[in-house]
């Protein structure tokens, strides 16, 4: 947790809300979303949306307009358009996304590949003599 500020992967917060329709607390729920100074959505458009899913966003990113809002992507922004089942909700919510951001674009190659464990049936690599 962020001080004065929430981190949270996007499917757990789309999953969040929908338990909130479940239970009726979606209300309260929306509300602790909007509360932080900064909220970070990590790994956003990994997946299509539902259309309950792509409201949710879209209710959570119309209540925070104004405030601190960062998203990590693997997807480039024009990629995300048909992952929403609805043109409409994607284009309005896009629209408030990519036209009041900053884009911080990092090319490269990924860190984690060098944080895997090593594979123990991997043989040493034999040292060649020249």
């Amino acid at each position: 947790m962020l001080a004065g500020g929430r981190f949270a992967k996007t499917s757990r917060i789309l999953a969040g809300l929908a338990g909130g329709h479940a239970d009726r607390t979606w209300d309260k729920r929306i509300r602790e979303l909007v509360r932080p100074d900064v909220l970070i959505l990590d790994d956003f458009a990994m997946r299509q949306l539902g259309a309950s899913q792509a409201d949710d966003l879209y209710e959570l990113v119309s209540e925070r307009q104004g405030r601190s809002l960062i998203i990590t992507s693997n997807r480039a922004p024009s990629d995300w358009y048909p992952l929403f089942p609805n043109p409409v909700v994607a284009e309005s919510l896009l629209d408030r996304l990519i036209n009041t951001s900053h884009q911080v674009i990092m090319n490269g190659p990924s860190y984690r590949p060098n944080k895997r464990p090593k594979n123990p049936t991997d043989k040493p690599a034999k040292p060649t003599i020249t």
